[in-house]
């Protein structure tokens, strides 16, 4: 065979995986490796999960494929058990997007119907998605800059980093100024006409972000006041990923509207989803729909995955797991200086890593995530591959057990780079 690097139109790595099983994968040489972030976040449940995987294989002897015109099975419970599972307001379910970024953009559709507005709010380092409208819309320059012709409409305002606040202020006497002055932005820097603020509760592919005590609750009140619709992207911390079903149920907030996709399949099926509160159930089905959305395996590999994660025992293995591994990261930080912080919730963890003086030590985070790897645990660094953060989502069947292995990993590559 020839070489695939010289046929691919993109970058790709030198190792070829064959194989994977719960939270570890071999390539080809038959090395091992520990996925600690979930493929691309997306394997919740581990690789090749068994019972999602009958689920599918069950599907395909009796119907593949089906038009979003008819009702399928698996199709009619995903809504039914999206809606059971979700924050009480959110009772309609669009299903015709197979991915987050579009997922997003027809949560933007909704808004503006909805509101006769226009203007989307996202902060800093948000990532919105990989379509064209969406790449417009991330809150980094570096996903924007290459693209000469960008969609208008979207103010991008500071984000609740408290480790590097925009602001200068400390979380327990800010009077949360990233949610006040977002008032500032939609009087001089918006057209004033804003739709919707769209918003990951915990900034993923920005660094793990977690905003603090109370800043959701003052959003969404800030949002009301101005007749503004509060989307929550839970692309990522969605079906468990913080130890809560939802990480609006672990900052105790409903959001007007809410998109998944990612773990909704548990073993990596594409699928999305949009949930809406009851006023917006009148959306034009035409307006939004995609060929693959909605897809009847996907679906499949769906109901099974949201039985799975409503088990008694689920989460409490995500939070026990999750204590363990931030733990032990915390106990690194104290004899290694070039740790900033330790931050997230269940597993969705972070770690910041600085130079003497506190700045970003983005050339020591790629040496590090390098030894990682070299010690066959798969991380990524945020940004994008151009921040300072380790990030790391292990499936969330990940065992006490492994969370330990994962953390001596983290110790032997600080040791190797140190």
């Amino acid at each position: 065979m020839s070489d695939p690097h010289q046929v691919a139109q993109y970058a790709i790595g030198d190792a070829k995986l064959v194989r994977g099983e719960g939270v570890r994968s071999w390539d080809s040489d038959g090395r091992e490796y520990l996925d600690c972030v979930s493929g691309t976040f997306n394997l919740i449940l581990g690789h090749n999960h068994p019972e999602v995987m009958a689920a599918v294989r069950e599907q395909t002897e009796s119907l593949v494929f089906a038009s979003s015109s008819f009702q399928t099975e698996p199709t009619n419970v995903v809504m039914q058990e999206l809606v059971k599972i979700s924050p009480a307001n959110l009772t309609r379910v669009n299903l015709r997007s197979s991915g987050g970024s579009t997922a997003n953009e027809g949560a933007i559709k909704i808004a503006q119907l909805q509101t006769g507005k226009r203007d989307v709010i996202v902060p800093f380092r948000g990532q919105v998605g990989q379509s064209m409208a969406a790449t417009s819309f991330n809150g980094s320059s570096r996903m924007r800059a290459p693209f000469p012709y960008q969609f208008p409409g979207v103010t991008h305002v500071p984000d609740a980093y408290c480790y590097r606040c925009f602001y200068a202020q400390e979380p327990d006497s800010c009077a949360k100024l990233c949610v006040d002055r977002i008032a500032d932005f939609i009087t001089y820097a918006s057209s004033g006409s804003v739709a919707c603020v769209l918003i990951e509760p915990i900034s993923g592919v920005g660094g793990n972000i977690v905003p603090p005590p109370g800043y959701f609750e003052d959003l969404k009140a800030f949002c009301e006041e101005r007749d503004i619709i509060l989307i929550f992207d839970e692309n990522q911390t969605s079906f468990g990923r913080t130890g809560e079903m939802f990480a609006a149920d672990h900052f105790g907030v409903q959001p007007h509207m809410m998109t998944v996709s990612k773990g909704l399949t548990g073993s990596g099926l594409p699928l999305a989803a949009i949930l809406t509160e009851e006023r917006m159930a009148n959306f034009d089905r035409s307006l939004h729909g995609f060929t693959y959305g909605g897809h009847t395996l996907s679906a499949a590999a769906a109901v099974k995955t949201l039985e799975i994660v409503q088990r008694p025992g689920f989460l409490e293995n995500v939070r026990a797991s999750g204590k363990v591994l931030k733990d032990r990261l915390l106990d690194l930080q104290k004899d290694n200086p070039v740790i900033g912080d330790v931050r997230g919730v269940g597993l969705m963890l972070g770690v910041e890593l600085v130079e003497p003086d506190g700045g970003k030590a983005t050339k020591k985070t790629h040496e590090f995530q390098r030894a990682l790897h070299d010690r066959g645990a798969i991380t990524r660094v945020s940004e994008h591959g151009l921040g300072n953060v380790i990030e790391l989502r292990p499936p969330l069947v990940l065992t006490p057990e492994d969370a330990h292995l994962i953390a001596d990993r983290f110790g032997e590559a600080l040791e190797a780079v140190s």
